[in-house]
Formats: C-alpha cells, sequence, structure tokens
C-alpha cells in the first residue's frame, strides 16, 4: 500500500477517488490537487445554477473544502494545478514548481471545452460555463439585468439546457449549430422532433457556425458563417469537450479512442501505479466490446470510487457503460442508451432501426403524452441502443429499463418479455419500452412472411 496517494483533480471522480481512498486505509495520507477554487460540486447543475433554477452556487457543492479536511482528513489543494508527471521519480509537478511525490496517483482532470480558434473568444461576455466559477460570473451579468440577448454556440446537451434556461430568465436566445441538426448524439430522424420543440423557444440556425467575435469594449457582436452579425449580450459556447491527458500522457501513457487514457476494469493506465477516472479515460463499452470514450456524471463517481479503493488497497472493478443519458429540453424528456443507428453502422455492425409511437399512460388518464422509441437492433434480434422523446418525464426511468437490458445482455425478445408495472397514472398496460420491443418483432414477422 502507498504511504500517499496523490489525486489530480477536485471534481467527482476525484473526490469520489479520495474518499473512496479513506474509507479503506485510514492512515493513508490523501492529497487532492484542484486547479480550481472548487472542488466536488456538481457539474451537471451549472446550467440549472446560471438559469436561476438553483439559487446558491454553493448548493452545487456537496462539502465545502473544510469538511474534507477536517472530517476526512483528506489534504485538498485548490487553486493547485498540476502541469507535469514524473512516474520515474513518482511526482508531481505544479505551475507553481513545487514537486508533490506520490506512492500512487489517481489522475482525474476532466474534460476541458473545446474552444474554436476564433477571435474575440476571450471577452469577459463569453461564457463555457464548464466552470463553478464561469457559471457564477454568467449569473451575475444575468442578475444585473446585463444580458437580454444571448447566443448559444453549439446544440448538443449543454447548449440545448443553456438555451432553456435563459429563456426562463426572459433572454431573446439565438442557438448556432454548425452540424445540420441538434443533439448530434441522436440519429436525425429523432433529432427533428426535438428540433421542432427547440425552434418554438428560441431562433435556431442549422449548419451555421461561429466566425468570430468582435467588441469595441461595450458592444458583443458575434459574426456567423453566414455572414450574419448578431449584437448580444452574452455568448455561452457549447461546442463540446476533449479529455484532459497531457500530463498523463506526455509521461507515457496509453491513449484510445479521442485521446483518452486507456484503463483496466480496476481503472490502472499503463503506468506504474497510476489510476485514472473520470471524464479523461475511455471506459470499457458493454455493448461495443471495446473501449470508448463517454464523459457522463455517473461514470465518473463510479470510476473514481473504483481507482481510488484500488490505489488505496482494496479491491474493485469497473464493469463498464452503455452510454446512457437523458436531457430536459424545454418540455421534452430526451433520452438514449446503448449506440444510435449511426454510431453502430460507424463501428462497423450490421444494424437496422425500428420507430414507435406509445402512450405514456393510459389513454384516459390525464397527462398522457406520446412517447417515441427508436430500438438500435442487429439481424438476429440482438439489441443494440434505443433513443426516446416524450413530453412526459418518466422517459427518463424508461431508458434506464433498456439500458438495464443492455447491460444483461437481453435481446430484443426478452426485452418484450419484461413484467413491467402498470397503472394507469404511470403507465399503459402496455408500456412504450414494450411496445417498442414488440414493433421489432412485428417487423421481423412482417419481412419473413
Amino acid at each position: 500500500m502507498a504511504e500517499r496517494l496523490v489525486v489530480v483533480g477536485g471534481g467527482a471522480a476525484g473526490m469520489s477517488a479520495a474518499s473512496a481512498a479513506r474509507r479503506v486505509e485510514p492512515g493513508l495520507d490523501v492529497v487532492v490537487l484542484e486547479a480550481s477554487g472548487y472542488a466536488a460540486w456538481g457539474l451537471c447543475g451549472l446550467p440549472y445554477y446560471a438559469a436561476g433554477v438553483v439559487g446558491d452556487p454553493e448548493a452545487l457543492v456537496s462539502h465545502p473544502p473544510a469538511w474534507f479536511r477536517e472530517v476526512r482528513r483528506i489534504d485538498l489543494r485548490l487553486h493547485a494545478r498540476a502541469v507535469a508527471l514524473d512516474p520515474a521519480r513518482r511526482v508531481v509537478t505544479l505551475d507553481d514548481g513545487t514537486d508533490i511525490g506520490y506512492g500512487a496517483l489517481v489522475v482525474t482532470a476532466g474534460a476541458a471545452p473545446v474552444l474554436p480558434p476564433l477571435p474575440g473568444l476571450e471577452d469577459p461576455r463569453v461564457f463555457t460555463v464548464r466552470t463553478l466559477e464561469s457559471a457564477i460570473a454568467l449569473r451575475r451579468l444575468l442578475d444585473a439585468g446585463g444580458a437580454r440577448r444571448c447566443l448559444i454556440v453549439g446544440a448538443g446537451y449543454i447548449g440545448l439546457e443553456m438555451a432553456e434556461g435563459l429563456a426562463a430568465q426572459g433572454c431573446d436566445v439565438t442557438i448556432t449549430e454548425l452540424l445540420p441538426q441538434v443533439m448530434a448524439t441522436l440519429d436525425p430522424e429523432v433529432a427533428e422532433g426535438v428540433e421542432a420543440t427547440v425552434r418554438t423557444h428560441a431562433d435556431l440556425r442549422l449548419g451555421v457556425g461561429l466566425h468570430g467575435v468582435t467588441t469595441d469594449g461595450t458592444r458583443l457582436e458575434a459574426e456567423l458563417a453566414d455572414s450574419t452579425r448578431l449584437v448580444v449580450d452574452a455568448i455561452v459556447v457549447a461546442t463540446g469537450v476533449r479529455p484532459q491527458t497531457a500530463i498523463a500522457a506526455a509521461a507515457g501513457a496509453t491513449t484510445g479512442p479521442a485521446g483518452a487514457l486507456l484503463v483496466d476494469d480496476a481503472m490502472r493506465t499503463s503506468l506504474p501505479d497510476v489510476f485514472a477516472a473520470g471524464d479523461c479515460i475511455a471506459a470499457y463499452h458493454r455493448v461495443l466490446r471495446r473501449p470508448a470514450w463517454v464523459p457522463l456524471g455517473p461514470t465518473a463517481n463510479k470510476t473514481g470510487r473504483v481507482a481510488g479503493t484500488v490505489a488505496a488497497g482494496g479491491t474493485a472493478r469497473f464493469a463498464g457503460v452503455v452510454g446512457t443519458a437523458v436531457c430536459k429540453v424545454f418540455d421534452l424528456t430526451v433520452a438514449r442508451t446503448g449506440l444510435t443507428l449511426a454510431e453502430a453502422r460507424a463501428h462497423g455492425l450490421t444494424a437496422a432501426a425500428t420507430d414507435s409511437v406509445a402512450r405514456s399512460r393510459a389513454t384516459y388518464y390525464p397527462g398522457v403524452e406520446p412517447t417515441r422509441t427508436r430500438l438500435v437492433h442487429g439481424p438476429d434480434g440482438q439489441l443494440l441502443g434505443a433513443q426516446m422523446v416524450s413530453a412526459d418525464p418518466a422517459t427518463a426511468k424508461r431508458i434506464d429499463v433498456i439500458a438495464t437490458a443492455l447491460h444483461a445482455g437481453f435481446d430484443v425478445a426478452t426485452l418484450a418479455d419484461l413484467d413491467l408495472s402498470y397503472a394507469p397514472p404511470y403507465a399503459p398496460v402496455y408500456d412504450p419500452v414494450l411496445r417498442a420491443a414488440q414493433a421489432v418483432g412485428s417487423q421481423a414477422t412482417d419481412a419473413s412472411a
């Protein structure tokens, strides 16, 4: 067992790793190096704080730094940025030149926003909403009445969540997206329904990227790729993220998809006594049966716990992901798990998709909503993935049923056989999940007739 465990990154994965290590070995010296001024805060809550749904930024912080230091006895160091790793000497170097030795190291550096190489993005009214400091700055601008016209660059999860929140604050919102659809994590046919809803709340411009930002100190103007110029009060750039692997990769750690760190099921990297977790790793994908970069909150927490446990001398393993995510887009719940049809085919799988629409509750019960489901499947009924869109919030739990089926290796026929609950306020006799599986079976029967 190492006498000192150093964790690079104090986000969800990092603090999970540090806390797990403390539980395994009470006498271990645990040091966490966090580059920002906050630790253990909810990254996924940032759009809701920036938009006013969450009133206090401290509400996003699971525990204050003093709690980790005094109760957990974790040496949490804020504003401590690691810039280099020397695995031969077992040393991490900080940006102030300080060297910190380790017996074991856990890298949880997360992911950084991808900013297009454009002029003007350094303006203080341009935000990425990737750190709590950035969200606080945006919220101050909104509270002061200084952001009535807002541009969102990117129509993915964060971009659409921010668009909803800003529109709810009374802002005039324009969304520009370089791709021809919203939410690239969906198949185009499913994204069309989401697009229609977004257009009722915001000015959506697809296939149009940001060309640059200019300012005279007061006026903020965005130039789009189609030569349109928009005078706005604030810009949120949500054009994706990339794994922060620089120090580990430079030290020789093996990387994989998207440049993320490759790890085994105990979160070991290729470097001795160096572990990694969270958004900087490529976790094992149970559908693809190989590593994939799927940066999501639950994976960060789980892999962090495994890394800290093993680094401290305990035993744990991470079983992998199936890529389950859900997003609130104005009135819609948009969810996915496994592979889209486009993803399956891009990975060389023979796949098809079957679409169905079913009622979310009994026909006669108030609040019934149509639920659109797309099941992606192989030629022999192999279940590969699903996408669901509905105004019914229960969609978030319905996708979990299909995620469970993927994790367990069920085929579509087994999914159709599941004994799911029924009561008029919650579901019809045949839940939308069952209807979707039955639709695949009907399609197969029709094809063989």
